[in-house]
């Protein structure tokens, strides 16, 4: 929230240095950690208005264009599941490319045309960092996704997504929250050897917090039985990743922080480097035009 409060209080410092007052976050995360929570919880702490676009909806980029220039400031715009929106996955992974019928002849007017949808790569780009995007002020521009591997490096970058955010698997101190918010425990209400077991399984029972409120509101009229239920389900989900061989850290796999630095960095390490750079040609001639 610290970088959120910087960028509501330092207009003076936008208007001297000559940048267009807006921030881009990236949320990427699995299903469930909290992505969608986290920006009801940035606009409530701001006092911003929330647009929340549906991009599958927008036809074109100049439709894309004429929504951003309806928005008002102190707004946050928001687009969810953004590598399921449209067709915006890496070039380099041949794996990811979805069978859709592409029209445009350069990667600047690459489009793909599902229901009369025909918007570019490099519309979406001039959407969150181009000329038309420093229209208005104090504009948040949100993305969601939970598979960051899949997004092209050239929408990633600063100045467009300046933080990256990782909305983990719930942690031992998320949970110990959780449980003062759904039942009223307080740090000395649990026993001790129920502390220890708890922070000794949860991580690697990769549960998210939106599965551990679920447990938590069952029982909340039984205190004991919710974590009891809590335990036997983090129990029965650490012992099944052990059996399929997938707790991390163990056995000289990655650890979850080597694992999210590991797909941030095949997200925004790119081959094609040339194509990128036809890319940010073709958003300038947009501008231009």
């Amino acid at each position: 929230m610290e970088d959120l409060k910087d960028f509501a209080e330092c207009q003076s410092f936008y208007q001297r240095t000559g940048r267009a007052w807006k921030r881009g976050y990236l949320l990427y995360g699995p299903p469930g950690t909290g992505k969608s929570s986290m920006i009801a919880a940035m606009a409530n702490y701001l006092g911003y208005d929330i647009y929340d676009l549906e991009l599958t909806e927008v036809k074109s980029n100049s439709e894309l264009r004429k929504l951003l220039m309806k928005t008002s400031s102190k707004s946050i715009i928001v687009i969810e599941d953004i590598d399921c929106s449209i067709n915006l996955t890496n070039r380099g992974n041949k794996f990811n490319e979805p069978e859709m019928t592409l029209t445009g002849s350069g990667l600047g007017d690459e489009s793909v045309n599902v229901n009369g949808n025909t918007i570019t790569l490099s519309g979406l780009l001039n959407f969150t960092d181009g000329l038309w995007s420093c229209c208005g002020s104090e504009r948040i521009f949100v993305f969601t996704t939970n598979h960051i591997e899949k997004l092209d490096p050239a929408l990633l970058r600063s100045g467009r997504m300046d933080m990256h955010v990782y909305m983990s698997y719930c942690t031992f101190p998320s949970l110990k929250i959780l449980l003062r918010n759904y039942l009223g425990y307080e740090e000395g209400d649990l026993s001790d050897d129920v502390l220890k077991e708890l922070e000794g399984v949860v991580e690697k029972a990769e549960i998210t917090p939106a599965d551990v409120s679920e447990v938590l509101i069952k029982n909340r009229r039984d205190k004991e039985r919710a974590v009891r239920e809590l335990l036997e389900d983090l129990n029965r989900r650490a012992e099944r990743n052990e059996n399929k061989g997938e707790s991390r850290g163990q056995n000289g796999s990655l650890t979850v922080a080597d694992d999210v630095e590991e797909q941030e960095k095949r997200a925004l390490d790119s081959p094609y480097a040339e194509e990128e750079e036809e890319i940010e040609d073709s958003i300038c001639k947009i501008s231009e035009d």
